[in-house]
Order: structure tokens, then C-alpha cells, then sequence
């Protein structure tokens, strides 16, 4: 259970923060906002991308989109975008609930400086109707992530 994962991650980690489940989806980035009432950059969206062997977590801000030079820049090839399937065998998380929570083993994972501008932001967590809202900086400190510049 992939929600089950992100409850029990946030228990052990960070009990303060309560996963929002929400009646309707929050699949997409404008379904996400709308449900939390933020505007679409707030929304934390996390991507499943892999270089060469290398599979990663990009969390980047809802309206960021990767711009192909400055992260071949960093990471030293193009990024290519993982399916549905390999998502979830990845992350145990499903397209539109996937988050740097709770998952199954570790992965590197990039947080884009566009997400710096917010005091709060929201991250899906595990399901396609349920998020939490956190710090940015407190979201990288909590997963071990890494402040990255590979957004527009």
C-alpha cells in the first residue's frame, strides 16, 4: 500500500505532519491545486527520471518544467521520463500520487530551487487523492535531498 507507506514514513519521521486525504483526485497538478486551494506553482510535483542507469526523484514546482541543457548539465545526460509501470516498481507510488515518501528503497532525490520561492508547499503522498503540505526546506531535510537548478 503505497498511502500506507507515505502514513507510516511521516509516523516515524515527522508525526506533526498529517497526509491530506481528499474527496476528488489530485492527480494532475490543477486538480492537486484546486483540492488544496493553491495556485499550481505551490504544488511539489515529484517526476520519475532516469540517465543512463541512474534512476532519480526531480521534485520541482507544479508549473517548472525541465529544461533539457541545464540538466544535462548537471547530471550529464538527457533525462528520459519513466512509464506508468516502471514508476510504480520504482516507487511503489502511482502516476499522480507519486512523492519522495515512504519508498520501498533509496533513490537519489533532486529538489528544483523553484520551489525555494514558498514557505509551504504540497507534495502528493502515495495516492491520487492524498498530499501533505511541508517546507520546502524541511521536505529536503526529511528525504535527503539535494537543492538542484534543472527547471525553466
Amino acid at each position: 500500500m503505497s498511502l500506507e507507506s507515505v502514513r507510516a514514513f511521516f509516523r516515524a519521521h515527522a508525526p506533526d505532519i498529517d497526509v491530506i486525504e481528499t474527496p476528488e483526485s489530485s492527480a494532475t497538478v490543477a486538480l492537486a491545486a484546486a483540492a488544496h486551494g493553491v495556485e499550481p506553482e505551490q504544488i511539489a510535483k515529484t517526476i520519475c527520471l532516469k540517465v543512463g542507469d541512474e534512476t532519480m526523484l526531480v521534485v520541482a514546482s507544479g508549473s517548472a518544467r525541465i529544461d533539457n541543457r541545464k540538466f544535462k548539465d548537471r547530471f550529464g545526460g538527457k533525462a528520459r521520463m519513466l512509464d506508468a509501470e516502471q514508476v510504480v516498481a520504482v516507487t511503489s507510488h502511482p502516476v499522480g500520487g507519486v512523492c519522495p515518501f515512504g519508498l520501498p528503497g533509496p533513490l537519489p532525490i533532486y529538489c528544483d530551487q523553484s520551489l525555494q520561492q514558498f514557505d509551504e508547499v504540497v507534495p502528493a503522498a502515495g495516492a491520487t487523492n492524498a498530499a501533505v503540505r511541508i517546507a520546502p526546506e524541511r521536505l529536503v531535510s526529511l528525504v535527503g535531498a539535494t537543492w538542484v537548478d534543472v527547471c525553466q
